[in-house]
């Protein structure tokens, strides 16, 4: 991971004098911008932990835009995504902007403004991915319960007392309150009011 106090900008553009004037424009202001040719480029570089602001072009050879915004969905890639292009329209930024784009700015594009859209959403990326940081974290170590472990795990969710549970299960509530204690133990919770709290904050599959 690139080391620095502020998230990198990824500029994906098959345009090699927009990628460098814009790189140019964001370096001149202290952003660190990186450049890539094509959306595959892109995705075979970037590291999915680091944070980041996405600016991209519509129309490019292989991947377009649009199915590069897709891909960065399926992967679970939280950098906020902004659009840039020659040949925009209306019905064009509604769809980046319901896929999850935070922008869509039309070429040659204004430099006060993009500046302005970059650097909000340069915060909003540092939020972005701390949040996606701690949900891996949360996720991985529901990962490690037993199937069982699982089931309690749901039913205290739905806040069931041990003895709900029990009967529910066909089991002891000494056996319940064993499994509530590994649960904790396990997932490195501080209580399982913690752990229930973070599961729904970031809608963790049980």
């Amino acid at each position: 991971m690139r080391s620095g106090t502020l998230p990198v900008v990824h500029i994906v553009d098959d345009d090699e004098d927009v990628r460098h004037s814009l790189a140019f424009l964001l370096q001149s202001v202290e952003i660190t911008a990186l450049t890539y040719p094509t959306a595959t480029d892109f995705l075979a570089e970037v590291d999915p932990d680091e944070p980041a602001v996405v600016i991209v072009d519509v129309r490019m050879p292989g991947l377009s835009g649009f199915q590069l915004q897709e891909e960065l969905a399926r992967r679970g890639y939280p950098a906020p995504v902004v659009f840039c292009s020659a040949h925009g329209d209306i019905p064009m930024s509604v769809r980046a902007l319901r896929a999850g784009a935070v922008d869509f700015l039309e070429k040659p594009y204004e430099p006060q403004r993009i500046l302005e859209v970059v650097q909000a959403q340069l915060r909003e990326a540092e939020r972005a991915f701390a949040a996606h940081g701690s949900r891996r974290r949360v996720q991985k170590r529901v990962e490690t319960l037993t199937p069982r472990e699982r089931e309690v795990l749901r039913l205290v969710i739905d806040g069931l007392p041990s003895q709900v549970i029990a009967r529910r299960l066909g089991a002891s509530v000494k056996t319940v309150d064993v499994h509530r204690a590994r649960i904790k133990a396990k997932t490195d919770s501080e209580s399982l009011g913690t752990l229930v709290r973070d599961v729904l904050r970031y809608h963790i599959s049980i």
